[in-house]
C-alpha cells in the first residue's frame, strides 16, 4: 500500500500547479457553474490518461515527436485565444456578480475543460510519460495500487479546486476582484502559449 501512497504524492506534485485548467476550475467553482460535472471530467481525464500511461503508452508518445508537435502547436493557438477571451471579460463585461451572472452552458463549458485539457502536451508529459515511467519501477499489484494513488491525487485535488472557491464568493462580489482575476488568467494563458510556440519551434 505504501505505493498507493507514493503514486498519490507524485500525482499531487504534477497536478497541483497555475495552469489553464486549474484556472478554468477556479473561475467556474466561483461562477458555481456545473462544477460538480466539470471536476469529474477533469479528474477522468487525468485517470485515463495515468492508465494509458502505465499500460505503455508512455514510450509511445514520446518517441511520437510530429505529434507532440501538433498537439503542441493546437494548445498554444487555444490558450492564446481564451488569453484574449480573458482579457476582454475584464474590460468589457458587466455583470460579474457570481450570483447574477449567466454562464457558459454545459456543453461549451465541457468543450473548453477538454480542449484545455487534451490540447496540454504537459499533461501528456505529466500523466503519460511521467507517471507511467516511474510506475514501471512497481511489480505486479504494487503497479496498480501506485496508479489507483497518482488518479486519486487527481480526484482530491479537482474537487477541492472547484467546491473551496465558494469560500472566495464574498471576495468576488466586488467587480474589482473579477476584473484582477480575468487580467492574472489572461495573463497565464498568454505566458503558457507563448512557451509552448516556443517549445514548438525549438
Amino acid at each position: 500500500m505504501l505505493s498507493a501512497f507514493e503514486g498519490f504524492l507524485l500525482g499531487g506534485g504534477l497536478i497541483i500547479a497555475i495552469g489553464a485548467q486549474n484556472a478554468f476550475l477556479l473561475r467556474q467553482g466561483l461562477l458555481r457553474q456545473h462544477v460538480f460535472i466539470l471536476c469529474l471530467v477533469a479528474a477522468l481525464s487525468d485517470a485515463a490518461l495515468i492508465a494509458l500511461g502505465i499500460a505503455g503508452m508512455g514510450t509511445l508518445v514520446q518517441s511520437n515527436k510530429t505529434l507532440l508537435f501538433y498537439v503542441t502547436i493546437g494548445g498554444a493557438i487555444f490558450l492564446t485565444l481564451y488569453s484574449i477571451s480573458a482579457f476582454r471579460r475584464a474590460f468589457v463585461s458587466s455583470s460579474l456578480d457570481p450570483a447574477d451572472t449567466v454562464g457558459n452552458r454545459l456543453a461549451q463549458s465541457l468543450a473548453t475543460l477538454l480542449a484545455f485539457t487534451f490540447l496540454n502536451p504537459h499533461v501528456y508529459l505529466d500523466t503519460v510519460v511521467l507517471v507511467g515511467g516511474v510506475s514501471g519501477q512497481y511489480p505486479g499489484v504494487e503497479r496498480m495500487y501506485f496508479a489507483i494513488g497518482a488518479m486519486s491525487a487527481s480526484f482530491v485535488w479537482f474537487f477541492s479546486l472547484g467546491y473551496g472557491a465558494i469560500w472566495l464568493v464574498p471576495a468576488f462580489r466586488n467587480p474589482k476582484a473579477w476584473m484582477v482575476l480575468d487580467i492574472i488568467i489572461g495573463i497565464i494563458m498568454a505566458l503558457l502559449a507563448l512557451s509552448l510556440f516556443v517549445r514548438a519551434f525549438s
